[in-house]
């Protein structure tokens, strides 16, 4: 492959994976609004921008044969609508980590339906923009169902601290990452509301069993659960105040205000899995508890009769 790599969408993650690929050469940084002061995002205070990241807000500066969409993924399909014709025919890697709500599909359907030509990947898995863009140590999964391209995909976007581990299994990688921000939502919550370690233990644990047993059901293999883009992610976002749906769930069970307009992945995905379990004919009791939390329909403390009042069964 040849042609260079840019990222659509420069929030904190795209900004943080730009810097991390700058280090092996010319980067693209694209977003629609990129006026900082001097070469420093926001959104990640102290990371100076390297000198091979160049940063535009016009799209047409993407040239690259590289494209690492870095937008949340209840946009994703908006910008796609927009600019398909320009993307078509290239690597696009999804960097979302969520359910479309409108379309109840993954990023990759999405980017698939738009651009029937490109060569679609998802990059997902335990990694915090602030770790990655410092150059910490940090393993995601790179899902593309085409083992060639997989492989040339994992080598150009892996560096010296990032390190990239492959698997054709798109849907596990692609879901593993969206359900995870469910769980953390409902960890976070179980803390927030002063339930204790042991809740929040039981909520990882049970969270990981309804994340298999969705994945299964929509055609994934179930040791990609069990890997980086499953369980390493949800024990990350679980645990640290770090992850943003964790301290969503933090706000939601403490009854505080969580920051207007800010974007909560797991809260659209809950709703979307909701809506996503009875055509599948499962049960989901932690997203479900979670979407409806988030709609306001819920009141935190039902939480706990609702989850421990269902009828006993088999682990």
């Amino acid at each position: 492959m040849s042609g260079g790599v840019a990222i659509i969408g420069a929030g904190a993650f795209g900004t943080a994976l730009a810097v991390a690929l700058a280090a092996r050469g010319p980067v693209t940084l694209w977003g629609r609004d990129v006026a900082w002061t001097g070469r420093e995002n926001p959104r990640l205070p102290g990371i100076v921008l390297p000198d091979p990241l160049t940063l535009t807000d016009r799209i047409g500066d993407c040239t690259a044969d590289t494209l690492l969409l870095a937008l949340p993924a209840q946009v994703l399909g908006g910008f796609l609508a927009e600019h398909a014709p320009l993307l078509d025919g290239r690597n696009l890697i999804s960097c979302a980590k969520g359910i479309d709500l409108s379309t109840l599909q993954g990023p990759s359907a999405l980017i698939r339906a738009a651009c029937p030509r490109a060569t679609v990947a998802v990059l997902t898995g335990p990694g915090f923009a602030a770790d990655i863009a410092r150059g910490l140590p940090t393993a995601l999964t790179l899902a593309c169902t085409d083992a060639e391209a997989a492989q040339a995909l994992q080598a150009r976007l892996s560096t010296g601290t990032l390190r990239l581990y492959r698997t054709t299994d798109v849907a596990g990688a692609e879901l593993g990452g969206a359900l995870k921000n469910v769980i953390a939502i409902a960890a976070g919550v179980a803390i927030g509301a002063g339930y204790g370690d042991s809740a929040r233990a039981s909520v990882i644990t049970r969270g990981f069993a309804e994340m298999a047993r969705l994945a299964a059901a929509l055609g994934a293999r179930p040791e990609t659960l069990t890997g980086l883009s499953g369980l390493g992610d949800l024990v990350l976002t679980c645990t640290s105040q770090q992850s943003r749906n964790f301290r969503y769930g933090l706000a939601l069970g403490a009854g505080r205000d969580f920051g207007a307009g800010t974007t909560v992945e797991g809260a659209a995905t809950a709703r979307a899995v909701a809506a996503l379990a009875p055509r599948l004919r499962i049960e989901l009791p932690l997203s479900r508890l979670v979407a409806g939390l988030a709609e306001g329909s819920i009141a935190v403390e039902h939480a706990p009769d609702i989850l421990l009042n269902r009828p006993l069964k088999e682990e």
